[in-house]
């Protein structure tokens, strides 16, 4: 008689760590409320990675008779590492519910979503000097673009060895906006450019202008950029989708049925991506060190462009809306406006902060984009 084979004798301290860890995403996630749609399948990805002889993270291969790789397994590498195809549909259905009629409006937004992408940088050039490899440093810069997909699809072709640590942080950080922005926001902004008052109305925007503007955006990036077409290529499609209004039924399953399918199979491949053997290291806390500063030098270079548009513009601007270029939608926005209440009653300043917000998803892209013609073959 074959005797019972449990995973107790198996279970070491590294092993034991992760699962805290998965448990206290899942903590994060259903007690606190903090994004808990990422970091709940999250946590739950880690606990079965983590839980050893599942035999859930066995890749799929022609040597494996039928049935003998594991779910998460199949998810890393064709979701993933192989094919990174989640993180290219997040993106189009990302853009199927974007409105991108504040960044229209106000084409400045531009430039602040543009300075709030300067911790991509400063991060890589800190994780190429304590001696990542410049692939690696790469997607551990774009973790300051706060953009979730970004990352992953960058980091899933440049290095993804550590993309388990990347998004992770990634995610994490997009969760603590409420906790890591307002500190740094207050640091570089007196008292008195906080209530700068912003009319809340912006100019219309028509239909046309909405309609083209994925057309003209995907045709000039895509040109100058060929590398960067799974995400900017992607989200300006699933956009048109929207904006065009002839194809409802696709635009409804991409912003429900297919976002939803698509995340939780995501969500629960990165927390997959993360067993001990991978994770619990040196490395990690570095690579969690330098997303964090990343993340801040973003915030912060969002906020200096801020005021220095606040200082040359004919019309009044809140410096605090520069926070917003990081893309982490529309939770950074909603910060910018819960301050600028805080400061002044009578502001309103999300839909200007939505224009930095959502040039930030397309900054944060562009830079993945930028780092994949560089270094991807």
């Amino acid at each position: 008689m074959i005797g019972l084979q449990t995973g107790f004798s198996e279970l070491d301290l590294p092993h034991i760590i992760m699962i805290i860890i998965g448990l206290i995403f899942i903590y994060l996630g259903v007690w606190k409320k903090w994004e808990p749609y990422e970091l709940l399948p999250i946590g739950c990805g880690m606990l079965l990675a983590n839980l050893p002889l599942t035999g859930l993270l066995t890749p799929p291969s022609p040597e494996l008779g039928p049935g003998q790789a594991g779910f998460l397994g199949i998810i890393l590498k064709y979701g993933l590492y192989q094919w990174t195809i989640l993180p290219q549909f997040i993106f189009f259905c990302i853009g199927a519910m974007m409105d991108f009629s504040p960044l229209i409006a106000n084409p400045r937004s531009f430039i602040l979503g543009g300075a709030a992408q300067l911790g991509i940088y400063v991060a890589m050039l800190g994780a190429v000097l304590l001696g990542f490899s410049i692939p690696e440093a790469c997607s551990i810069g774009i973790i300051g673009g706060a953009d979730g997909p970004t990352t992953l699809y960058t980091t899933g072709i440049l290095a993804p060895h550590i993309m388990g640590l990347t998004a992770t942080a990634a995610y994490s950080y997009m969760a603590m906006v409420a906790i890591i922005q307002p500190p740094i926001i207050k640091l570089l902004t007196t008292e008195a450019e906080r209530k700068i008052y912003m009319k809340p109305m912006l100019r219309p925007v028509s239909k046309t202008e909405r309609i083209l503007f994925p057309i003209i955006t995907m045709i000039i990036v895509l040109l100058i950029m060929p590398k960067s077409a799974p995400l900017v290529g992607l989200l300006m499609v699933g956009n048109l989708f929207r904006e065009s209004g002839v194809v409802p039924r696709l635009t409804e399953t991409s912003q429900n049925s297919l976002m939803n399918i698509v995340t939780i199979l995501l969500m629960l491949g990165i927390g997959a991506s993360m067993p001990a053997e991978a994770v619990v290291q040196t490395k990690t806390l570095l690579v969690l060190f330098l997303g964090l500063v990343a993340f801040a030098i973003s915030t912060a270079g969002g906020v200096i462009m801020g005021k220095i548009y606040s200082k040359i513009s004919k019309n009044p601007i809140n410096p605090m809306i520069g926070a917003a270029g990081v893309s982490a939608v529309p939770m950074s926005a909603r910060i910018v406006q819960h301050m600028g209440q805080k400061e002044n009653k009578q502001n309103f300043l999300l839909m200007h902060a939505m224009g930095p917000n959502v040039a930030g998803v397309i900054g944060s892209a562009i830079a993945g984009g930028y780092f994949l013609s560089l270094l991807a073959k």
